[in-house]
């Protein structure tokens, strides 16, 4: 399974894409990504569970555009 998780983060909101939540999870947390190291502390929001990894991949390039953050807004935040 591939996972396209949201995170909420002290300035905001981070999506990813990942095929161990579980493990990615504990990265994020202990600052070893990048992207979310200055951001923390952060939060498990939701996840999306995809069998295809590139329909995951997709997915999550959609929810960062501006119609999927619009999505988002609308539906989850």
């Amino acid at each position: 399974m591939y996972y396209v998780y949201s995170l909420e983060c002290k300035d905001g909101y981070y999506i990813g894409c990942t095929d161990n939540l579980k493990n990615r999870l504990l990265r994020h947390k202990k600052g070893y990504i990048p992207a979310t190291k200055d951001r923390l502390p952060i939060k498990l929001d939701f996840y999306i569970a995809l069998q295809n990894k590139y329909k995951a991949f997709e997915f999550e390039k959609y929810l960062k555009s501006g119609s999927g953050r619009a999505f988002l807004n609308k539906h989850f935040i």
